[in-house]
């Protein structure tokens, strides 16, 4: 039974974009099994199908009909909160199906956020989505990437690291999207074509700990696109900020610009790299 702290967090959809746009969610609620030895038995999570709800009724997918390419997304430290929803219906208008975990919900009780303390079982919530997805008739468990912003977009960059990605069944994640996210791993390690958005601005997550992850990548390796916006700071992409607010000692606020940008340039990355012609999948071993 999906549990009552997820659904209550679903209705703050209606308050950061479906009663403001008036369209109709294009997901549904599901479970999905955990990975075996992991807690609890069971994840939370919200599937949007390009072909179904709100992306049907805007026509539906540009890119043809199932099996689809699909994305995982991995929320923030707050939760599964509406954005991330907002995220899942958008990627589905644009012809993917799109899995929205919630890793804090079913493991989480009496503390309202994760922020500062990090939360290593959701890199394993990407595998089990990533599992989950591939058992699904109108997946393409070929092109599957993982998109997170902020302690998600931590989780992301971990998740294609190839001592973590080597532990798991034969699936791969073919592209990884990282919102403003600490980057703390090496370039190195990277299994999957990446791109990171972050703002110049940001006191969460520092710009110049990403500069540096990048200068270290091989030219031999997965390729790892940066893209800073100046002036820009964390969250930069939820408008329910708006004006900014400073929360734990750090400034969260939306910029529009960022967020146009961002969007085309992660529209762009999802088409270039899960398109079915793409020939930088990875290999299974």
């Amino acid at each position: 039974m999906v549990r009552l702290a997820f659904l209550i967090s679903l209705l703050l959809i209606g308050v950061a974009s479906l009663l403001g746009a008036g369209a109709a969610s294009a997901g549904i609620l599901v479970e999905l099994p955990n990975l075996p030895g992991h807690a609890p038995a069971n994840l939370s999570g919200y599937l949007a199908r390009p072909d179904s709800g709100l992306s049907a009724e805007l026509g539906g997918p540009s890119n043809g009909g199932a099996p689809y390419p699909a994305v995982v997304v991995l929320h923030g430290c707050n939760g599964i909160f509406g954005h991330s929803v907002v995220i899942a219906d958008r990627l589905s208008s644009w012809g993917y199906v799109t899995l929205a975990v919630d890793s804090l919900g079913p493991r989480v009780r009496g503390i309202a956020n994760y922020c500062g303390r990090g939360l290593p079982d959701q890199a394993f919530d990407a595998y089990a989505a990533l599992h989950y997805r591939s058992q699904l008739d109108f997946v393409d468990p070929a092109r599957v990437a993982v998109l997170g912003q902020s302690m998600g977009g931590e989780t992301a960059l971990h998740a294609v690291r190839h001592d973590l990605a080597e532990q798991f069944f034969k699936e791969r994640f073919r592209a990884v999207i990282a919102y403003y996210p600490y980057c703390d791993i090496s370039a190195t390690t990277v299994t999957a074509p990446t791109l990171i958005l972050i703002g110049e601005a940001d006191e969460t997550s520092p710009v110049e700990q990403c500069r540096e992850m990048v200068s270290h990548a091989r030219p031999d390796g997965a390729p790892i696109a940066l893209i800073v916006y100046p002036g820009v700071h964390h969250n930069f992409d939820v408008a329910l900020l708006t004006p900014g607010v400073r929360y734990r000692g750090f400034w969260l606020e939306y910029n529009e610009p960022a967020t146009k940008d961002a969007e085309e340039r992660t529209r762009a990355f999802l088409d270039a790299h899960l398109a079915e012609t793409y020939l930088g999948e990875p290999t299974a071993k």
